[in-house]
């Protein structure tokens, strides 16, 4: 499996406002194209920071669910808008899973993991 661990930097006050946006509109819409969406993850010291991971089956995948998405009529006419003039800047660590991969969940009722 193929996994982004992608760090957003906010513009300053804006976090709360991005988040919601994130969870509302970007998390559906990226599910909506087939990535596995983790997050998002407050940064415990940085309040205009967060990170969140989605994952792919395969490279292949990745670039062809990817293209999907940035080059769809919601991401070019409606969400870029709203996201990038909140965004300082982003990082992106391309990854993949190891054979003793494991991914323990939360244990909280009413996870999605």
């Amino acid at each position: 499996m193929i996994v982004e661990v992608r760090s957003y930097r906010i513009k300053p006050g804006r976090r709360a406002e991005f988040i919601e946006f994130f969870e509302k509109r970007s998390i559906p819409a990226l599910r909506a194209h087939g990535m596995l969406v983790l997050g998002p993850l407050l940064d415990l010291e940085n309040p205009n920071k967060f990170v969140w991971l989605r994952s792919f089956p395969s490279l292949e995948e990745r670039e062809r669910m990817k293209n999907d998405f940035y080059e769809g009529e919601l991401w070019k006419n409606e969400l870029e808008a709203i996201a990038m003039p909140m965004l300082e800047s982003y990082d992106v660590i391309l990854c993949e899973t190891s054979a003793g991969y494991v991914c323990d969940g939360p244990k909280e009722s009413g996870s999605n993991i």
